[in-house]
């Protein structure tokens, strides 16, 4: 993946949002209902409420990054939906972009995910 990775700081907000909304509104999103600042260096990641896109907003030391994602086959995996906001690791956010149970993914304790791991949740969500 593009961008930040290692023991970053991940942010899910639970809720689905306007996916028309760019970077600044996200970044609002972030501010006033994270209660987070969006220019911290962790990683805000957004879903619409078709289960297969996903936007991220981060802040890489030199400007806002935006990476959004749509699956051409299946969903991301969310958790339930409601208000608030949860966090992730950094593997288990790779396991989310990649379109795996996150909830399955493991680190390695250096802060990299353990793409064998990641592979055998995959194969046992079948």
């Amino acid at each position: 993946m593009i961008g930040p990775s290692g023991t970053v700081r991940v942010m899910v907000a639970t809720k689905p949002v306007d996916f028309r909304k760019g970077m600044e509104g996200l970044a609002m999103l972030v501010r006033e209902h994270m209660k987070a600042d969006p220019f911290s260096g962790a990683v805000y990641v957004f879903r619409a409420k078709r289960a297969d896109r996903i936007k991220l907003i981060f802040w890489d030391g030199t400007g806002l990054c935006l990476f959004a994602k749509r699956l051409e086959e299946g969903v991301f995996r969310w958790p339930k939906i409601e208000d608030g906001v949860m966090r992730l690791s950094a593997a288990e956010l790779s396991a989310l972009l990649e379109g795996l149970d996150w909830r399955r993914a493991r680190g390695t304790g250096d802060g990299r995910p353990d793409a064998s791991r990641i592979i055998v949740g995959r194969a046992a969500a079948k």
